[in-house]
């Protein structure tokens, strides 16, 4: 039940004016929601999530081994092809890290940078574990802004 705000006469639902007072008001728009740009989850079958949720985790688990064994066993399974192509990213960026950290050793600066790179990555790659736990699908922080392998 609503009531005026300036006289406080009780109103029906949807009144654009107060019957005793007069005082007009406005109607205020709904707030946008915001809809995660980097959210895949939507996108998926839950059928899908809920039977291929193991091999999604494969590749943040095993690496490499993880990513082959996925593919080959879930080749129709797009929830757990988002993941390969996540961690993918994550481990473009380690070799990277790693390659740079190599060539640039003798800086001494350079590889405790790698270091700490890696070691972020680590937690990116942590974090990916978990939510493909909670079914999500969401693209990793850091990573997500790399446009290849969509």
């Amino acid at each position: 039940m609503k009531f005026c705000p300036n006289c406080g006469t009780q109103l029906e639902e949807g009144a654009l004016s107060c019957p005793g007072c007069g005082a007009a008001f406005t109607v205020q728009p709904a707030a946008p929601v915001y809809v995660d740009p980097t959210d895949h989850t939507g996108e998926f079958d839950p059928a899908d999530i809920s039977e291929n949720k193991v091999f999604a985790m494969l590749p943040y688990l095993l690496s490499v081994v993880g990513v082959i064994v996925a593919l080959l066993a879930k080749t129709d399974s797009r929830y757990a092809a988002f993941h390969v192509r996540q961690y993918l990213k994550i481990c473009v960026c380690q070799v990277l890290v790693t390659i740079i950290s190599a060539v640039l050793v003798f800086t001494l600066i350079v590889p405790i940078a790698g270091l700490i790179c890696e070691l972020i990555l680590l937690v990116v790659d942590v974090i990916c574990f978990v939510q493909v736990c909670e079914g999500k699908a969401r693209e990793p922080a850091i990573v997500k802004r790399f446009r290849f392998l969509k």
